[in-house]
């Protein structure tokens, strides 16, 4: 159970929906499987829905809405964010009238009277931080929102932001193979006790197991100019994941499984928010949730992705 503001998470397992109506963001997207997998969630313990306005300028939220009509909204975790402003060609809005105006309009697209989690999706480069959560605790105090987060913010940033100790968690890219958060920003979250949702947890599939050795990437390939996919980094990694493979034949367990696992049992993670495209993808990557990594399984792939 983690604590984050006024939201009680009873588990850690959440989907990232980008792929639910993030038409913007992906090609082929159909609404209808977005729909599906927001059930397979629900259907399947998953509380935690983490969703954005810039996911299909709306319509991620929208396909939400329409979904949990059929559930009880106090089994549900909202998450959402805002901060691309449609009348500034989608720049960032820190604003405070725009991020009032915002958290109003996906109260509508998610036919619900609350957002359990609102973060600042990325922030803009004139507004002044301290101001612009001001704005969200004010919504807070109404009970429209229930916690506050910040998303892709510097350290500097978070501590500008959080200088009236309003700010709940922060949502930032963190992975086995992107720690760099664990330098710049956790010691101060955990001494202000603000929660950490990272996100690309599965680094583009990078810890599923899905990539070998001997692969070659084209520059028609979105992986040719990774530096993740680029030697000697690539190999690395790969020795990583044979890790992970390894300690999944003790939980009878994919890569990704594992990978999963290991952020669900790491102290200074609130909750897990892997995306999927599909509803069967839900249910496998739900799996990660009984699983138990013992201590030393933890810390063997801690040591193993430590470079």
């Amino acid at each position: 159970m983690v604590q984050i503001g006024n939201v009680t998470l009873t588990n850690k397992f959440g989907l990232g929906t980008n792929k639910v109506g993030g038409h913007n963001l992906f090609e082929n997207l159909s609404d209808e499987d977005g729909r599906q997998l927001v059930i397979a969630a629900l259907d399947n313990g998953v509380t935690l829905l983490d969703t954005a306005y810039a996911y299909g300028h709306g319509r991620s939220e929208e396909i939400i809405g329409e979904v949990i009509q059929q559930y009880k909204r106090e089994d549900i975790i909202i998450a959402t964010k805002a901060a691309h402003d449609p009348a500034r060609n989608y720049a960032f809005n820190n604003d405070p009238v725009f991020l009032t105006q915002s958290v109003e309009a996906a109260l509508q697209r998610l036919k619900t009277d609350y957002i359990d989690i609102f973060y600042i999706h990325f922030p803009d480069e004139e507004t002044d931080k301290r101001e612009a959560v001001a704005a969200l605790q004010n919504l807070k105090e109404a009970g429209k929102i229930r916690a506050i987060g910040l998303s892709n913010f510097s350290l500097e940033q978070i501590k500008v932001a959080n200088a009236d100790g309003y700010v709940d968690i922060v949502e930032d890219a963190y992975s086995l193979v992107a720690r760099e958060a664990e330098s710049t920003t956790w010691e101060y979250l955990s001494k202000h006790g603000i929660g950490f949702v990272p996100y690309f947890p599965l680094a583009s599939g990078l810890l599923t197991g899905k990539y070998t050795a001997d692969q070659v990437f084209g520059p028609d390939d979105w992986q040719f100019k990774r530096p993740n996919f680029q030697a000697p980094r690539y190999a690395e990694i790969l020795a990583g994941v044979d890790v992970l493979r390894e300690v999944g034949t003790r939980y009878d367990a994919t890569p990704g499984q594992i990978t999963l696992a290991w952020y669900m049992k790491h102290p200074k993670i609130s909750a897990v928010i892997p995306g999927a495209r599909v509803a069967q993808q839900v249910l496998d990557n739900a799996k990660a949730a009984t699983i138990q990594l013992s201590e030393e399984d933890f810390d063997l792939i801690d040591q193993a992705f430590k470079k």
